[in-house]
């Protein structure tokens, strides 16, 4: 029987560097919606983190359009270690290229800074969860739950191992008619327990280090769209749960965990439920997914690339040493 480690390293061979941030957030998403649609009546965890991994994306698509100016400057969008400012005005002059785009870039990369910082926070966030759930559906699918027994085994783990231990005997009811209502309220149970795992658990200590205005822009920015509805409209919010002035006043907060869990509880999980429990082959929810787990690039991940190249073809790099 593999171990956890051996899990892990089998799936993370499937997802691109952490280092390529819009590329890896892709393939964890569409690993999360392959799973949902391969058993949509089981793995309803995986269908709702498919969409906030989707969300998250969105946000590592506008870094990428933030960070797009910098590609004119420097490789990978970072001067080089030690170097002053002086030293690279002589080097770019040097190379008698025009530094219209100089002035500008610098002072967007200030005004950019902390956001970009709030962003990468959120990244790793994601990455997070998916180190410590996504080798366990790999290991459930291949193995069940005795390759999760085997490897989740200290006290910390205990509440990820106890959702699959429901989510399987909620599997097992469900194959009698006699007990098919207990079985899909247990799976569900399953899917609560390991979002308040994942919430509870993971992702406080990367919350806390998100700034005052990084913390205001996730909570405007946190919904989940299920069916691409225009407008987003019926779909879950945290600002339209709250309200924007209390967000924007700071009274609510997505990263706060009490404010997190209610809107959770009381406006996600509600809607979440109901559409899984419609689930059909070809309804919204399904293409939506579909277009998730085959990494189809939106509008703003394709104009992020665009303008990640076209910064690149401009360049005013430092020439490389001979």
């Amino acid at each position: 029987m593999p171990t956890q480690a051996e899990w892990r390293s089998a799936i993370e061979r499937h997802l691109p560097p952490p280092e390529h941030f819009c590329d890896r957030n892709r393939a964890i998403t569409a690993a999360y919606a392959a799973w949902f649609l391969q058993e949509p009546w089981l793995f309803k965890w995986a269908g709702m983190a498919a969409f906030a991994s989707d969300q998250v994306g969105i946000a590592l698509a506008t870094a990428e359009m933030l960070m797009a100016p910098h590609q004119a400057l420097w490789e990978d969008g970072v001067p080089p270690p030690n170097t002053a400012l002086l030293d690279l005005l002589r080097d770019l002059y040097g190379r008698s290229v025009s530094l219209a785009l100089f002035v500008p870039i610098a002072l967007h990369e200030g005004a950019t800074a902390q956001l970009l910082e709030d962003l990468r926070v959120i990244k790793q966030a994601n990455d997070a969860i998916f180190h410590d759930t996504g080798w366990a559906h790999l290991a459930y699918i291949h193995g069940g739950l005795a390759a999760l027994e085997s490897c989740l085994t200290s006290s910390d783990e205990r509440p990820l191992l106890e959702a699959f231990r429901m989510l399987d005997e909620g599997a097992h009811r469900l194959c009698d008619p006699a007990t098919a209502a207990e079985g899909c309220a247990l799976i569900d149970q399953a899917a609560v327990a390991m979002l308040r795992h994942e919430q509870m658990t993971i992702l406080p200590p990367y919350m806390e280090r998100l700034s005052d205005p990084g913390r205001r822009l996730a909570s405007l920015g946190t919904w989940l769209d299920f069916e691409g509805v225009p407008g987003m409209v019926g779909q879950p919010s945290f600002s339209g749960y709250f309200g924007p002035l209390a967000v924007l006043l700071g009274t609510r907060s997505i990263a706060n965990t009490t404010d997190r869990w209610t809107w959770i509880e009381h406006d996600l999980l509600p809607r979440w439920f109901a559409l899984s429990a419609a689930y059909r082959a070809g309804c919204p929810l399904d293409r939506r997914l579909v277009a998730l787990a085959e990494r189809r690039l939106t509008l703003l991940q394709r104009t992020a690339g665009i303008m990640t190249t076209v910064y690149g073809a401009i360049a005013l790099r430092p020439a490389s040493p001979a």
